[in-house]
């Protein structure tokens, strides 16, 4: 199976100069827990992610202003991806060996084609025991958390 097979199709994604506001409010309406972030929103050239967590940690708990505070602050740039015509076992792997719950999925030149969730494996994949073992895998506390 194909990453383009498993991904959620053109994620809404955001700008890094969007606010923490308005990233909030689309997580929001969207339903989701992280955001793709693009150098813009028409090329779709992805430079990072931002989470629900990101906007916590980053600009809430710093105190920041959340009407001015721009994605760039919180946002993990260079992202682990994979590219829409590997084999999802390839996405499988990355999401693993990096603890990440998503992961955006790239064309050739770089250009976000859409994302791969923790939950699209739960619901999509046809191995329930390679399911389980992804997601024991990220779930797993990294050396040094509590």
């Amino acid at each position: 199976m194909l990453c383009e097979e498993l991904m959620t199709k053109d994620p809404k994604c955001c700008a890094p100069t969007d606010t923490a506001v308005r990233v909030a409010r689309m997580m929001k309406i969207e339903d989701v827990g992280s955001l793709p972030v693009c150098s813009n929103t028409e090329s779709r050239r992805l430079i990072g992610i931002v989470t629900d967590r990101d906007l916590c940690l980053e600009i809430v708990a710093e105190g920041r202003d959340p009407n001015r505070a721009t994605i760039e602050l919180c946002m993990t740039r260079d992202p682990i991806t994979c590219r829409i015509d590997e084999d999802v076992e390839t996405a499988l792997e990355r999401m693993e060996a990096n603890q990440v719950r998503r992961i955006p999925v790239v064309d050739r030149f770089g250009m976000l084609a859409g994302i791969i969730a923790q939950a699209d494996i739960a619901t999509r994949a046809r191995s329930p025991q390679r399911t389980a073992e992804v997601v024991e895998e990220i779930s797993r506390p990294s050396a040094g958390s509590v």
